[in-house]
């Protein structure tokens, strides 16, 4: 009964601190500290001064401002042009042509980003006005590119894969190593969702591109050699054993400069503005992961996450009931929460619940990262939506109704992961013997 208490006390002081508008490490933060003086003895500032040095003084956390910088810096250079130009060739004789280019755009800049807004703006500074002034439909342009942006989350370096790994105290390499399949098979997937527009609206199609010689799109290639090289360098390091997930990171930063220097478009103002909005990003993220780790120390006071997981254990769920039920959980809080704040929110409860089913939590956050990319393009907070309507001025709307069908596709991909987990857990267990 007093488990049942304290989850009404914790929801309620939680959802008050959310509704005056507190950010939302701080009002985790006052969720604890109401916690800690409720249900212990300790003193709550002592706790908490504890808890947040020890959580934010972790060796792995240091890799996540590195990747958010290296982002930083390759949004400010020239290489939304060039991946455009680059990607547009090889592109154009797929069905669907060069709409493929907001896929591709997307699943490369992920892999030197890790942020979905990142990417999102990148691409979509890059290929809306393209696509427009070649006559492919609205709502095709901006449904491909709200969904798509989302694989900044999953494919590595995802710094809401970091978060995950950070709050649960798992290999971020193997996380990272987790993702690249099935941030593949999802791009895969947006990609067949074109095609079948291309065949299915035949009407909607625009003029085809001009033809172009072999020559000439070996040409045009070499201006995906940078970002291929940065990719290669930052994932192969990792995944031959020569990096750590925070070297790995350190030396994507060397190369974002140097790649922004060859382009000439390396100043001091791009230096610095790069370094600020690294900054305040990874202070966000930084408070968000202190507030959650005293809540999780409160929360262990209570006993709630130990009860709850009792609870689920006497209810004999099947792993797949749970995974349908957290399915659920994670789409409705997400309606309401950006996906790092879904993630260090519930983990003190979910972490316990799927250890006890027997889960596999290199799995679960691949899971997770699937369902709370729905979060970036599922009003009224879909992070995405706000991001397209400030780049196209179109009704929130309207862009949330052209996403819909993105969003269909990660719930087919939620359920290709429950039927095939090797998915996930196949390239980090051949990875971690290969070394």
């Amino acid at each position: 009964m007093t488990e049942f208490y304290a989850t009404l006390i914790f929801l309620f002081v939680l959802f008050t601190l959310l509704g005056c508008s507190v950010w939302i490490g701080l009002a985790l933060m006052g969720v604890a500290w109401v916690g800690m003086e409720l249900f212990t003895s300790r003193p709550a500032g002592d706790a908490m001064i504890t808890t947040i040095w020890t959580s934010s003084s972790s060796w792995t956390l240091t890799a996540l401002p590195m990747f958010i910088w290296m982002g930083e810096i390759l949004y400010r250079t020239r290489l939304s042009e060039d991946m455009f130009r680059g990607l547009a060739p090889w592109m154009r004789w797929l069905p669907g042509g060069l709409l493929h280019t907001n896929i591709a755009g997307c699943t490369l800049f992920a892999a030197v980003s890790g942020s979905s807004a990142a990417t999102l703006t990148t691409v979509g500074k890059m290929s809306i006005p393209e696509l427009r002034s070649r006559g492919y439909p609205e709502y095709m342009i901006i449904g491909t590119l709200a969904g798509a942006a989302t694989l900044g989350l999953m494919i590595p370096p995802s710094l809401t894969l970091i978060v995950y790994g950070v709050t649960i105290n798992e290999s971020i390499t193997k996380l990272f190593m987790a993702g690249i399949l099935p941030g593949l098979v999802l791009a895969g997937l947006f990609m067949a969702y074109i095609i079948c527009w291309h065949f299915f609206k035949p009407g909607q199609r625009p003029q085809p591109e001009p033809s172009m010689s072999f020559t000439q799109m070996l040409r045009e290639s070499r201006f995906l050699i940078p970002v291929l090289a940065l990719v290669f360098i930052v994932i192969g390091s990792m995944y031959f054993g020569w990096a750590t997930a925070t070297e790995a990171a350190a030396v994507g930063v060397i190369g974002a400069l140097l790649l922004a220097a060859i382009q000439r478009s390396l100043n001091w103002q791009t230096f610095t503005s790069s370094l600020m909005g690294a900054t305040r990003t990874s202070a966000m993220i930084a408070l968000i992961l202190m507030g959650a780790a005293f809540l999780s120390l409160a929360m262990g006071f209570t006993g709630l996450p130990r009860a709850l997981a009792g609870w689920i254990d006497g209810m004999n769920l099947s792993p797949l009931v749970l995974i349908i039920a957290l399915t659920f959980f994670y789409i409705i809080l997400g309606m309401f929460l950006d996906g790092i704040s879904s993630v260090v929110l519930t983990m003190a409860i979910v972490e316990p619940m799927i250890r006890q089913a027997g889960i596999d939590v290199i799995w679960f956050g691949i899971f997770v990262v699937v369902v709370v990319e729905m979060a970036q393009v599922t009003p009224p907070i879909g992070f995405n939506l706000f991001v397209l309507q400030g780049m196209t001025n179109h009704e929130i709307s309207y862009i949330a109704k052209t996403a819909i069908p993105m969003v269909l596709l990660m719930i087919l991909m939620v359920a290709i992961l429950v039927i095939w987990p090797e998915l996930a857990t196949w390239l980090p267990e051949n990875a971690a013997r290969s070394n």
